[in-house]
């Protein structure tokens, strides 16, 4: 026990960090319960959002069975950001022959695995909510947590301990599928249980030991990060660190979906030639799964709403799953009262979606979802209908379309507004307010901002920038073959 938090990548911990990783696990322990002897078993069920992506969700039952085109996709909800990734490897995998299974380890109710992870998961949305109601609590606790806090290499430490309570849960599957997880904890629970192919897609562009898991191949969005994470940069600020060995962390590009990046360049004309025409701009607004940021949206959706109601803008609005902050945006704004809602129906949702991308924008529309899959992946159908999509640079900085960067919501996110801005293909980070208000006014009058965004997405994509989905599955799968 604790052999991964006492070394990491040849760095020897403190007997104090490693003390505190114990004592965390013990935590862990008398709050959750022990299941380490407990035989867990497995049945393959159909989701309908994710039967799209030909993709099939693992639960509790009987008789699940893997065929040698398997490829399990590791995952966990805490927001949407790792959802969104697990879809996009989902699709990529199916779009490449193989067969992929969801595996969402907070939704295996009664282990102490998911026990664990939904406990972490709702004290990261509660602080995510908090950072944006307090400027003291962002700037003294958040912020610092989100760069700094995370970076250190003692925070893996305590995770790796945490992991070993997670790893019971996978037991009982085949070690030798390969195991793509889209957050740490799969990542290091799925090692710890003895898989032997396991592919660490890191999400975030600003290197943090939170996520490390020794003994997977690390993947990596950007060539920036990269160099951070090889060399474990600023992970023990009071010693020099040996670094990442050799193949263990490996760049791929952006993490996005097959039906994205195979539709990219049709779906960029149809925005050049609504810029031609002069045609209504269509905005894409995106809750996150905390529900955070409510009166930054209110905010932009009133400087937007005279150019909807005057027709030359669009306005789409994804809530997620959170209906109450669609309430929130309504008494803030009356005049959403008056918009298309399409409220826990997915399929009109999707043809809509589908019809917008050819058809004429206007007024506002909005979408709420009480299941997460339709609330995550709306967004991405959306996407191919929509000019310019207004996100906190989480994730969805790495999508292939112009991008209109609000305020963070965690220090961490900074730099993925950072890469597209250079990329070309997203605004800088704007600040709330003016700063915001300006950038949605620049955008609509000025048409050569949004051309030479979508210049960029068409030659990132020449040069494969996208494509980072399909070598996360084709490395997966390359490591498997080799055994």
């Amino acid at each position: 026990m604790l052999e991964k938090s006492k070394v990491i990548f040849g760095n020897l911990m403190s007997e104090k960090d490693v003390k505190k990783a114990e004592q965390t696990q013990k935590k862990f322990l008398k709050k959750y319960g022990d299941d380490s002897g407990k035989a867990y078993r497995f049945a393959l069920s159909s989701n309908p959002v994710l039967a799209e992506l030909g993709t099939r969700n693992l639960v509790f039952g009987q008789g699940a069975e893997f065929g040698p085109k398997t490829v399990l996709i590791g995952n966990i909800r805490m927001g949407f950001g790792h959802y969104r990734i697990s879809m996009a490897m989902a699709s990529c995998a199916r779009a490449l022959g193989y067969e992929p299974v969801w595996v969402d380890l907070n939704s295996f109710e009664g282990s102490a695995c998911t026990g664990i992870i939904a406990g972490q998961n709702k004290l990261y949305s509660m602080g995510s909510r908090m950072s944006q109601k307090s400027r003291l609590f962002n700037k003294l606790y958040w912020e610092p947590l989100n760069s700094e806090g995370f970076r250190k290499l003692s925070y893996n430490c305590a995770d790796q301990a945490s992991a070993e309570l997670m790893a019971n849960l996978l037991r009982g599957l085949p070690k030798e599928l390969p195991f793509v997880a889209t957050h740490v904890w799969p990542a290091q629970a799925a090692i710890h249980a003895g898989f032997s192919h396991v592919v660490n897609a890191i999400p975030d562009n600003w290197p943090m030991a939170l996520h490390l898991a020794e003994g997977a191949t690390h993947t990596i969005q950007t060539r920036s990060a990269w160099l951070g994470y090889k060399a474990l940069r600023g992970m023990d600020k009071k010693r020099t660190l040996k670094p990442m060995p050799e193949g263990s962390i490996v760049y791929t590009g952006h993490y996005v979906d097959h039906e994205l990046t195979a539709n990219l360049e049709a779906d960029t004309v149809l925005r050049l030639n609504r810029l031609r025409t002069g045609k209504a701009k269509r905005y894409l607004l995106t809750v996150g799964g905390a529900g955070a940021q409510q009166g930054l949206f209110a905010e932009i959706i009133c400087v937007l709403l005279p150019e909807v109601q005057a027709g030359r803008a669009a306005l789409f609005i994804n809530v997620g799953d959170h209906k109450d902050v669609w309430e929130s945006l309504k008494r803030a704004v009356p005049e959403l009262g008056q918009a298309t809602l399409f409220l826990n129906d997915y399929d009109k949702a999707r043809i809509w979606a589908e019809n917008a991308r050819t058809g004429e924008g206007k007024g506002v529309t909005a979408f709420c979802h009480a299941d997460v899959f339709a609330a995550v992946y709306i967004t991405n159908l959306l996407m191919r209908a929509s000019d310019v999509l207004i996100t906190k640079p989480s994730e969805l900085a790495f999508y292939p379309i112009p991008k209109l960067f609000i305020q963070h919501v965690g220090g961490h996110e900074i730099w993925g507004a950072v890469h597209a801005a250079e990329l070309g293909d997203g605004t800088y980070e704007v600040a709330p307010g003016r700063e915001t208000a300006d950038m949605l006014r620049l955008l609509q009058a000025e048409p050569e901002i949004l051309r030479q965004m979508n210049d960029c997405i068409l030659r990132n994509k020449q040069a494969g920038l996208y494509d980072g989905a399909y070598e996360v599955i084709r490395l997966a799968v390359r490591q498997a073959a080799a055994l």
